[in-house]
């Protein structure tokens, strides 16, 4: 880093860290009003919105002889010239009438929008005096977008509403872009994209590496297509929308970058060369899914996908399925994927058979526990290429190197969190500007497996361990007593989840929503 740049990085930090600060304290205060995080951040999405639409209306410069992108009787102006209850009940009416725009960002934003805020004196405090002192436009887009998702993060920690299943730490999006290197002419996509942090890493890379070198074509499609997204969850996806609003992808009339709906449900109707994804974690979905091997597993929704070529109802493994039909040809794809993924029989052992012929499944990185905040979750990422076919049945996979970063790795959500320093061994060991190049590591954590070994195993099962925690024979070694209370729960929640998967499939009921230290109470 040059001497010049460092105290620009610098301020620009301190602005940042200081907006995330000013918008935190007013959660504090809503908090008191009975609204989680992540509803906080709903709200915040929509009044920003509406401020930064006005800014852009504004100016001359930025939508010269344009529509105004929020009609007159329902923009920024209409609510600040309002207070108390009236403010209060034209809100309402702002966030109804202009969830009525399907297709465009501003419907995905504004999709079943209601009104968290009952205080009319906070909405009052919210409008002027957090949103309507700040330029939001001018604030530049890389101040407002790490702002927002910092407070995205924090609305991860909110463990009681479940948000943090829609956030991937962002230190292993960031080490997943580094070694995928988009490029100006993929086309991106994440068919689980929770509040649309892939896309966004995706996007910020091209722009640093590529920008100069970028067409008028290619600039305009950074923004208008190229990188697009999919979520279950309204609420999610409004947020995902105003993320990618926020880091300068997509328009704010234009069509929405962010599709709501399943996306197990249909085959792709387009293709992406890149696909960057960390599909929900959870091991069943309430499905039918009808395979091409003819048989079916019955549940609530009916799956009619020719594409899938087993039939199960893991969701991990439809998403797989899902993700193999995605990529176009020599298109590739890093998938984070829970354990069962490597290990479980049946369709499981016919979709990594599929993985291994049809495909280059070239690298598996092994997660340690602790960096989710979701509980009791042993995940890995599967990098792999999509292929043609070879001659004589050869197959796709000559190789598959593993890298485990799990065994002997301990962090924790609060004390301990994962840095994006800590996978720099791993960048470098995965060499992606030449993988041919690659090299076991003198830790031993990088090993390299044939495919002959691999489809020699027992049901092809690719969770695979070679190392020994070092703490298991060293006294000295030993983590402080917190980090092993907090590895047990882990631990026990991820048996847990198993046990309530077998169940299911058994026809049983299950708990809702029992913790393992819940668990640990009751027995």
């Amino acid at each position: 880093m040059s001497t010049e740049a460092a105290p620009v990085i610098a301020k620009a930090i301190t602005q940042t860290n200081s907006l995330v600060a000013k918008l935190w304290n007013y959660c504090n205060v809503l908090r008191d009003n009975g609204l989680s995080t992540i509803e906080y951040v709903e709200q915040l999405s929509y009044l920003l919105f509406l401020k930064m639409a006005d800014e852009l209306a504004d100016d001359p410069f930025a939508r010269e002889a344009a529509a105004p992108i929020v009609p007159p009787a329902l923009d920024w102006k209409s609510l600040v010239s309002k207070r108390g209850e009236e403010l209060e009940a034209h809100y309402r009416k702002v966030l109804t009438e202009l969830g009525k725009r399907p297709g465009t960002t501003l419907g995905t934003i504004f999709a079943k929008a209601q009104n968290r805020i009952t205080e009319p004196a906070l909405l009052e405090k919210l409008v002027v005096d957090l949103i309507g002192k700040t330029d939001w436009v001018l604030e530049g887009t890389d101040l407002k977008g790490d702002a927002y998702e910092g407070l995205l993060a924090k609305g991860a920690e909110d463990t009681k509403t479940g948000a943090g299943q829609y956030f991937t730490p962002r230190p292993l999006i960031d080490a997943i872009v580094q070694v995928m290197q988009p490029r100006p002419n993929d086309r991106i996509t994440d068919p689980a994209c929770g509040t649309a942090g892939f896309l966004i890493a995706a996007h910020s890379y091209i722009r640093q590496h590529h920008l100069k070198d970028l067409s008028r074509e290619q600039r305009l499609a950074l923004g208008q297509g190229s990188i697009w997204g999919n979520e279950l969850v309204p609420g999610t996806a409004r947020l995902a929308a105003m993320n990618m609003l926020l880091h300068g992808i997509g328009e704010a009339d234009g069509s929405s970058l962010i599709t709501t709906g399943d996306a197990l449900a249909d085959a792709p109707s387009h293709r992406a060369s890149l696909v960057l994804a960390n599909p929900p974690f959870g091991k069943k979905s309430a499905i039918t899914v009808v395979g091409t091997d003819g048989k079916t597993d019955r549940e609530d929704i009916s799956y009619d996908r020719s594409d899938f070529r087993a039939t199960t109802t893991n969701k991990q493994l439809n998403f797989l399925q899902h993700i193999m039909s995605l990529l176009e040809m020599d298109g590739r794809a890093a998938v984070v994927l829970p354990d069962n993924v490597l290990f479980e029989g049946g369709a499981g052992e016919k979709i990594r058979r599929r993985l291994l012929q049809e495909f280059d499944l070239h690298t598996i990185l092994r997660l340690p526990t602790g960096i989710f905040y979701a509980g009791g979750v042993k995940a890995n990422v599967l990098f792999f290429d999509k292929r043609p076919p070879r001659a004589d049945d050869v197959p796709n996979t000559s190789e598959v190197w593993v890298y485990d970063f799990r065994t002997g790795m301990h962090f924790t959500l609060k004390q301990h969190p994962l840095r994006l320093a800590d996978l720099a061994d791993f960048i470098e060991a995965y060499k992606p500007d030449d993988r041919s190049a690659r090299k076991e590591t003198e830790d031993g954590r990088f090993k390299c497996f044939t495919y002959d070994e691999l489809i020699a195993r027992d049901k092809v099962n690719l969770d695979i361990t070679w190392l020994k925690d070092p703490a298991l024979d060293d006294a000295d070694s030993m983590l402080a007593p917190d980090v092993i209370a907090q590895e047990i729960v882990e631990d026990l929640q991820a048996a847990l989840a198993e046990f309530e998967a077998i169940a299911e499939a058994l026809g049983g009921e299950v708990k809702p929503d029992i913790t393992a230290e819940e668990a640990i109470a009751e027995a």
